[in-house]
């Protein structure tokens, strides 16, 4: 009687693969692979639409200097609200 074997088969297959994609894009490998495992094929969509985040624009916050994905709107260091700076001012991360 190996009929839930398969199943448990397909969905280590599905979260392996979630997972590699996931810590890829920047994620955690084993959260993914759960996510994976749990739902097979909606883990495995979710991972393709999520986002990467080293490949972000980054701005330097202009009241404390950190420097900061272009995203957020205030600044974690010093609460400093933080408005869409000229394209001179910002840059892609370094790979």
């Amino acid at each position: 009687m190996t009929v839930g074997y398969e199943y448990v088969f397909i969905a280590l297959m599905f979260g392996i693969a979630t997972g590699i994609i996931g810590r890829a894009k920047g994620g955690s490998f084993f959260v993914w692979l759960i996510v994976g495992s749990i739902l097979p094929g909606l883990g495995l969509i979710a991972v393709f639409l999520m986002r990467n985040e080293d490949n972000e624009p980054e701005r330097q916050c202009d009241n404390c200097g950190k420097i900061l994905k272009l995203y957020v709107q205030v600044c974690p260091r010093c609460g400093y609200d933080l408005y869409l700076p000229p394209p001179e001012q910002t840059r892609m991360p370094p790979q």
